[in-house]
């Protein structure tokens, strides 16, 4: 991924209260321009973000883990430069 480490937008869910986290996480994706990525921090495995990520905004997002528990998991998010939506819905997402 393209960045360094200190340029990355970073959330640590650990300190967002549960019901925030998904929002808050599609906002700053949202945020990013095509190439840039941002960096998740979580104790437990975010495994359904990726599908909620793969179900609603297939192929704009790569996903890459950088830590993989048994405590930390922390993970880095990247807009694919190729993110136009495909799909029949007219929004560019």
């Amino acid at each position: 991924m393209s960045q360094t480490m200190q340029e990355k937008p970073l959330i640590d869910v650990r300190t967002v209260p549960p019901a925030e986290r998904h929002p808050r996480i599609f906002g700053m994706l949202n945020a990013l321009l095509p190439g840039g990525s941002m960096l998740i921090t979580s104790d437990h495995d975010p495994r359904p973000l990726h599908y909620q990520l793969e179900m609603h905004f297939s192929g704009m997002f790569g996903w890459e883990y950088l830590e993989e528990g048994p405590e930390v998991w922390r993970v880095e998010i990247e807009r694919l430069q190729n993110s136009g939506c495909d799909c029949c819905c007219g929004s560019d997402h």
